[in-house]
């Protein structure tokens, strides 16, 4: 008999508290929605369950442009007026909006990526879960597609440091040109 698979699940119910307004259809409060169903489903029990940490910038800029990083820890939605060249240069508007905690909500997913990655390169698990996660179209200088930073890119990154080659399959309904123009070039 197969060995019992090791999971590691990573959810910090902050993702759930931020707020792309009101016609927008990113709704990150669905992702408390489904935490709450494997706690109901008692799925976490079956699971290492973790808070991701908050990546740091530093972390970010692996593979985003430092004064994009930059850009998105200083934003907020009341500076908006003063930075209007720099929200047009860096693709910000109405698909990838300015909110309270912009900055704070990239690094928990994208912290849960890098974490998950972690895990899977020190075998310490077998499968990984961020449901924050998978914001696939940000693209190294500019958001895109309500993703701002590339939680994906991130992970591939952690990935390739002791692993010669990552399959990533992407199972959205519209293809990840964020991770695929970061890899466009490499075989790897």
């Amino acid at each position: 008999m197969p060995a019992k698979d090791r999971v590691s699940y990573f959810y910090d119910g902050d993702v759930g508290s931020v707020y792309y307004g009101p016609n927008h259809p990113m709704k990150p409060h669905r992702l408390c929605m489904t935490h709450n169903l494997v706690l109901a489903y008692g799925l976490h029990n079956k699971m290492e369950v973790y808070r991701p940490h908050k990546a740091y910038p530093v972390e970010l800029a692996q593979f985003h442009s430092t004064d994009y990083i930059d850009f998105l820890h200083r934003i907020t939605p009341n500076m908006q007026e003063q930075y209007a060249k720099e929200l047009l240069r860096y693709n910000m508007g109405e698909d990838c909006p300015v909110f309270d905690n912009l900055f704070e909500f990239c690094q928990i997913y994208a912290g849960g990526t890098i974490d998950a990655a972690h895990r899977l390169n020190y075998g310490l698990c077998d499968i990984a879960i961020n449901w924050a996660g998978g914001l696939h179209h940000a693209k190294k200088c500019e958001a895109s597609g309500f993703c701002y930073v590339n939680d994906l890119v991130l992970g591939i990154l952690e990935l390739l440091k002791y692993h010669a080659r990552v399959l990533y399959i992407d199972i959205d309904v519209h293809h990840g040109d964020g991770v695929e123009e970061a890899f466009y070039l490499t075989d790897r």
